[in-house]
């Protein structure tokens, strides 16, 4: 698969690119913490950035789909940058004022480039072949996730030798350079966008439409139910990974064990990563609907044992059996995505399933914060675990026609007899 022309050197600045959001969160806390000395200010403007890149991603992928990579991403990636360079000069010396933080993380985060969301829809073009896609899909998130282990590493080196902003900056170059790079690959030259949204689809006479629904609303509802499903169940596998890296820590404190989380963590993202990997390799003769329950399933139920280990060692080995899935759950996830959305709309169909997973793992973090010390610990690791078995139910629902009334045989028959045309015979 990567064989494939221009599939290294694409597949490489995209990495390269987004190796910055494995380093700016941290970095960006980091330096927040030290300028104001604070950390309700530090979790304030965090929570503020995350959410704006959050819930626009779908809007900036919109943008990417309707007028081309190059015109549409590189002004996204040079005003990010800009906004974390000004993040970083303002957060060089103690002192900063919050609210002109504030000011320039919103910013920052709506500007955020969807550089996961365009490798995936690019690899679908180099990649035409479903079972390679497959396995660049599973190659994609793997990578994905091991620059979410080192991007924290690198800035845990850096800021041992240089103050936390520095790491902002290193961010903002990171994605200047990986999106100018992703932007000159001659795997892009064809992708120029689209002026206008397609036309409604044409009704045979004698039928109108039913009951109009949102853009959004219908645009959701054009992969059903292949890419509703795909967006529950990633927004369940993070409402179960955002809640599992809380419930760890409780297990370490309960257990007086605090060094246990990191070989814990580590546990889950190796099984992850070794699960990606052979996924990617196996020719499945199940459909992708049916696969993502069976995984959704399948990684719901150790989440579920794990609150009854009795000793850390056995809830690690719980966790690497859970993360064997995780991968393969995403990969499978953005497949669906990207069959069920036209050409015109995959970099946002894949924005979205990206989306319901951050905002998943954000709103189960929250949640299980406030049950943590109220609920015995077993019976949270099952509440965590609830979504992301209850979401293989999707695969499930069966697919619906869309809603059509029939108009008035008897008033038609009498529009037609008044103008001399014979009477139609009525299909029942």
């Amino acid at each position: 698969m990567l064989r494939t022309r221009y599939a290294c050197r694409t597949f490489g600045a995209a990495l390269l690119g987004r190796l910055s959001y494995g380093m700016g969160s941290l970095s960006l806390v980091l330096a927040i913490k030290e300028a104001t000395d604070s950390y309700a200010v530090a979790g304030t403007v965090m929570a503020l950035f995350g959410l704006t890149s959050v819930f626009l991603s779908p809007v900036r992928a919109g943008l990417v789909d309707r007028y081309g990579l190059r015109q549409a991403l590189l002004p996204m990636a040079a005003a990010y940058a800009l906004l974390l360079t000004g993040l970083a000069f303002a957060t060089a010396w103690p002192g900063a004022s919050g609210i002109l933080l504030g000011i320039l993380a919103v910013p920052a985060g709506a500007c955020t480039p969807p550089l996961g969301p365009v490798m995936r829809t690019l690899w679908s073009d180099l990649v035409p072949d479903r079972r390679l896609l497959q396995r660049a899909y599973s190659l994609d998130t793997v990578a994905e996730e091991l620059l979410f282990v080192t991007g924290p590493l690198l800035v845990g080196l850096l800021v041992q030798v240089a103050a936390p902003s520095v790491g902002l900056a290193a961010s903002a170059a990171l994605i200047l350079i990986g999106s100018l790079a992703l932007s000159s690959s001659p795997a892009v030259r064809g992708w120029t966008g689209r002026e206008k949204a397609p036309a409604e689809p044409t009704l045979p006479k004698g039928l109108v439409p039913g009951k109009r629904s949102s853009p959004l609303r219908r645009w959701l509802r054009h992969g059903d139910p292949g890419l509703r499903q795909a967006i529950t169940v990633s927004a369940a596998v993070g409402m179960c990974l955002g809640a599992f890296d809380l419930l760890v820590i409780a297990f370490a404190d309960e257990h007086q064990n605090p060094s246990m989380v990191a070989w814990v963590l580590a546990a889950l993202s190796g099984g992850s990563a070794i699960g990606g990997l052979v996924y990617g390799t196996v020719p499945w003769r199940a459909s992708s609907r049916l696969r993502l329950a069976f995984l959704a399933v399948a990684l719901g139920l150790p989440l579920a044992i794990m609150g009854l280990s009795p000793h850390p060692c056995i809830l690690i080995a719980w966790a690497a059996i859970g993360g064997l899935f995780v991968a393969p759950a995403l990969t499978t996830a953005y497949l669906i995505a990207d069959e069920c959305a036209d050409p015109a709309s995959r970099t946002r169909a894949g924005a979205w399933v990206n989306t319901a997973f951050n905002a998943g793992s954000a709103g189960a973090t929250a949640a299980i914060g406030l049950l943590v010390g109220r609920l015995p610990l077993p019976v949270c690791f099952a509440l965590a675990a609830a979504p992301a078995v209850l979401s293989a139910a999707t695969a499930l629902h069966r697919p619906r026609r869309p809603k059509l009334t029939t108009v008035a045989p008897i008033k038609m028959e009498r529009e037609r007899t008044s103008n001399g045309e014979p009477q139609p015979s009525v299909d029942r």
